[in-house]
């Protein structure tokens, strides 16, 4: 069991470190248009994206740390938005949500 969870923690880690790949990409990434610019690759915006764009805000807008002239122009600051966002999507959703999950599951399984 050690083992597994080892390895499991060291594929993780090295997913975070390399997380800051996206900033060599060209372009944007995959999923992550605004319905404007869908509007402008595909030139139609299905009706419920339109409808929800305004639902939900990133808290890292732009991986962007602080929202300061400064900070925006840096490669550094970037680097770090983008491994401090990993860092809180791991942490949410790996240990809070699927921690969560597992354990009720085994309350549940065990209670039986």
């Amino acid at each position: 069991m050690d083992k597994i969870v080892k390895n499991l923690s060291t594929g993780l880690i090295f997913l975070i470190v390399f997380v800051p790949l996206g900033l060599l990409v060209a372009g944007n990434a995959n999923g992550e248009w605004v319905s404007n610019g869908l509007k402008k690759r595909i030139e139609f915006v299905p009706h419920g994206l339109e409808e929800l764009s305004d639902l939900w805000h990133a808290p890292l807008h732009d991986y962007i740390i602080l929202n300061r002239p400064f900070f925006q122009d840096s490669k550094l600051t970037s680097l770090a938005g983008y491994i401090l966002s990993a860092l809180i999507g791991v942490i949410i959703g790996g240990i809070l949500l699927c921690g969560s999950l597992l354990y009720f599951i085994g309350k549940k399984v065990t209670k039986n």
